[in-house]
């Protein structure tokens, strides 16, 4: 493993990427300041801060897209409690993830167990309980989050449901009932709650196991 000194390149830093994405729409997105661990995370992700994904493991403890929509990882911070290294600890073979969202959908970057190994990002989607391609680069896919979903959303959101988000404490997602993937869901929903991340994280692992379509695309 490279030493936490030849991943950290103050001279060609990506930070100012990061930030320039971050502040294109105004409001909607908040950097949250890196944690006291961001060097230890850096070192345990491997990656250096002249990519965004290692400027936002080491500069920042995440990034909270639409106050919690979208919650990209970076250190740890009180609003997006974990980080990059620890969440994927036992939970990542082949992928690794790197944001998750308040509907209990996953980003993640490919390592061969998703599709070419090429490490564009995939969405494990809430409604089909399988990994969907985005055709996205880590960077554009910071660049789509930070600016414009453009209907990505459309199938899982009802309106009002921005209230409902903004309520979600940050280690929660919503479980909605009936379940986002059954045939019987209806939007808005009839009954909704909120569980911890990786209790969602979980519980659709397994329901995608039962049902052969986790590592489906």
């Amino acid at each position: 493993m490279r030493p936490l000194d030849q991943l950290i390149n103050a001279e060609d830093s990506a930070l100012p990427f990061v930030i320039e994405a971050a502040e294109a729409q105004p409001g909607r997105c908040v950097i949250h300041p890196a944690s006291a661990e961001a060097g230890d995370v850096l070192y345990r992700t491997q990656v250096t801060t002249r990519s965004p994904m290692g400027a936002v493991a080491y500069h920042s403890g995440g990034i909270s897209v639409l106050g919690g929509w979208v919650r990209i990882l970076g250190s740890g911070s009180p609003a997006i409690p974990r980080s990059l290294p620890d969440w994927n600890e036992g939970r990542s073979e082949g992928f690794y993830l790197v944001a998750d969202d308040a509907f209990g959908g996953f980003f993640a970057l490919d390592g061969g167990a998703l599709g070419a190994g090429d490490g564009k990002v995939f969405y494990f989607a809430p409604d089909s309980l399988c990994w969907e391609p985005l055709d996205l680069s880590y960077t554009d896919f910071l660049r789509w989050a930070c600016s414009d979903f453009r209907g990505f959303y459309d199938e899982l959101a009802w309106p009002g449901c921005e209230e409902v988000i903004a309520a979600l404490a940050p280690d929660r997602c919503l479980f909605i009932y009936t379940p986002l993937w059954s045939a019987e869901c209806v939007l808005p929903p009839d009954e909704i709650r909120d569980v911890p991340v990786d209790e969602a994280w979980g519980y659709q692992m397994e329901v995608a196991r039962q049902f052969g379509s986790a590592g489906e695309s």
